[in-house]
């Protein structure tokens, strides 16, 4: 049977803890990833015990209560704090999430946090996010014209085509369904991967658009689209609930409609 080992300088190690106060009333233990690339230290798991009843109610809110009361050395993304910008997707108990979203309250027990699986890390809890951006960017997420705009009007829509982009929109390109993927762990540097395919339909199913074919010549590729083997962890694992894995099968199935004519 094949070994797999991760290399030693990758190897997870012991950090630090941090006790929580004897006159301490609700007790949460969270588990912490860190590295900090200026060391040359292995990274390490720090475990933090916090008095959640001087904090707020989600993870976020217990993330910021460690850096502002215990370790101010630990680095993070967040931003709105509402679901919103998708700043602080994150890695809690196994399954890629919000943690703006999420309630301290619905993790029974520890609560280990990681940074975005299969994306290098920039610093603890911080993901490098190029390469995604750059795919995000290769789709040429706008509207796309050969007619003229109108003299006096904006390019309107029915409502009925309105709400093909329903399930669409709402993406906040957090990548939690793309970094929960196997096929774009796998092959992310050709696979586009569910968030930006998710995105690349939007604008399929815009009838404002007026560049669907140029969209589908770029996407029907052997990687761009096809390494999706349907496994679902994007759907599943989507903090708006939107489903990738539909978006990435309606885009072959245009395929499959302008190849029969």
């Amino acid at each position: 049977m094949a070994e797999f080992t991760l290399p030693k300088n990758s190897t997870l190690t012991p950090g630090k803890t941090f006790k929580a106060p004897p006159d301490a009333h609700q007790v949460r233990r969270f588990e912490i990833y860190r590295w900090d690339p200026d060391t040359g230290e292995n990274p390490r798991i720090d475990v933090y015990e916090l008095d959640i009843e001087h904090c707020g109610p989600m993870v976020l809110d217990a993330i910021l209560q460690i850096k502002n009361t215990i370790d101010s050395s630990l680095a993070f993304r967040r931003s709105c704090r509402e679901g919103v910008c998708g700043s602080c997707a994150m890695n809690v108990n196994g399954k890629n999430t919000l943690v703006c979203t999420k309630a301290i309250d619905s993790y029974p027990g520890t609560i280990k946090i990681f940074p975005l699986p299969h994306l290098q890390v920039v610093k603890d809890l911080v993901p490098d996010m190029t390469h995604f951006y750059a795919q995000y960017a290769a789709i040429e997420p706008w509207i796309e014209t050969q007619t003229p705009a109108p003299a006096d009007a904006e390019r309107l829509q029915s409502k009925e085509d309105r709400a093909k982009l329903d399930g669409l929109y709402e993406c906040v390109l957090c990548a939690c369904c793309s970094t929960s993927c196997p096929s774009y762990w796998w092959n992310s540097e050709r696979y586009l991967g569910p968030a930006v395919l998710l995105q690349a339909y939007r604008w399929l199913a815009d009838s404002r658009d007026e560049h669907t074919g140029e969209r589908l010549d770029e996407l029907e590729d052997p990687f761009k689209l096809y390494r999706c083997h349907t496994i679902m962890n994007c759907t599943d694992t989507c903090p708006k609930g939107l489903n990738p894995a539909k978006a990435i099968a309606e885009i072959k199935k245009l395929l499959v409609e302008r190849q029969q004519g």
